[in-house]
């Protein structure tokens, strides 16, 4: 993550990972939820924290969910039901539960699927935010398979590219594939120009933007450094189409094709609601798994080997630095805005819990 959104040293407050997601699973559990779907919400949460995606950890997104449950948008207790399915794809109906634990159960209809036909694809609707989409890919990747997963966001903040209104969401999408000794390659990305996420993170540090990152709200991309606007439109990845904001543009359409109009929820970004597309993919079915896993850590060391430019101080790909947070965080603790802790301490006394951390 760049420094700019990081908390600040002098607002972070360090929580031990199993306190935070004890905390994490009892307000989930507070909610209504089971105690498996708790646990497994709490996992998609506290694995993106610790791999410093806190765009989509409790920091940003766990209020946002009290909230839902709370004013009847989500349903706690959700029955997924199979609406359409082949051999190897299936479109499921979410019951209006959260994505963060029905979109695991999906990928892992994909993966069984995969096992017996080379690959399997599962559509869902109905469903709530998906809580990262790099997550969803590795619950394939950990089964030593190709996983991918994308969702459209079922709001409208991205302006195509010379768009003046804005006509999708953020639609991330995240690739995983398994390595042998290195870490894996985890390649998770909104397809606007700087994650919608991010923005709530800039308004909380109180950091400015850089130019291309979002547009005023009549279109026109920002193109110079400067304060959050209170009132804005994101921008594609690329920012303006000298910088080639059409091939964002165009990425952000496919999801919406694959999620949305392939689900058979709508026309797009028309739907006004969210759809995921979950694939995986047997190695196995492809070519000898230990090979390609021996052939994805050549590959990669490579990459890692690449003398870096100046003044750069090595060369990274998806998924190592997330790789080496863990490590780090699990050790260390997550830090976390004292803002985040606040509220943590105003849910835990509203709910009668009982926080260690707090």
């Amino acid at each position: 993550m760049l420094e700019r959104f990081k908390v600040p040293e002098k607002d972070r407050v360090y929580v031990d990972a199993d306190e935070m997601r004890s905390a994490t699973e009892a307000i989930f559990l507070a909610m209504g939820l089971s105690d498996e779907d708790a646990v497994l919400s709490a996992d998609v949460l506290m694995t993106n924290d610790l791999r410093g995606v806190e765009t989509h950890g409790v920091s940003n997104t766990l209020r946002g969910y009290v909230g839902r449950y709370r004013d009847g948008g989500m349903n706690p207790t959700p029955e997924i039901t199979i609406e359409r399915e082949s051999d190897s794809t299936a479109v499921l109906d979410g019951g209006g539960g959260l994505g963060l634990h029905v979109a695991p159960r999906a990928m892992d209809m994909a993966v069984e699927k995969a096992r017996k036909f080379g690959m399997g694809a599962v559509c869902v609707h109905n469903v709530g935010h998906m809580g990262g989409s790099g997550y969803h890919a590795m619950r394939a990747s950990n089964q030593d398979m190709i996983g991918v997963a994308m969702t459209t966001s079922g709001s409208l903040s991205t302006v195509p590219t010379f768009g003046g209104e804005p006509k999708f969401g953020t639609n991330p999408i995240a690739y995983a594939v398994p390595a042998g000794e290195m870490p894996n390659f985890v390649f998770d990305v909104g397809t606007s120009q700087i994650a919608g996420n991010k923005v709530r993170l800039l308004e909380r540090i109180g950091a400015g933007i850089m130019p291309g990152w979002l547009a005023e709200p009549d279109g026109t991309p920002i193109m110079e450094e400067g304060p959050l606007p209170d009132s804005h439109h994101m921008l594609p990845i690329g920012g303006t189409r000298e910088q080639g904001s059409h091939k964002g543009y165009g990425f952000t359409a496919v999801i919406d094709i694959l999620a949305s109009t392939l689900t058979g929820i709508g026309p797009g970004f028309l739907a006004l609601t969210p759809g995921f597309h979950l694939t995986a993919y047997n190695i196995d079915s492809f070519t000898d798994l230990a090979k390609f896993k021996s052939d994805m850590d050549d590959f990669l060391t490579a990459l890692v080997e690449t003398p870096p430019a100046p003044p750069h101080e090595r060369v990274v790909y998806a998924g190592l630095l997330e790789a080496e947070e863990t490590e780090k965080r699990t050790a260390e603790g997550i830090p976390y805005h004292r803002e985040v802790i606040g509220w943590f301490r105003t849910i835990e006394v509203e709910l009668g819990l009982d926080f260690s951390f707090t």
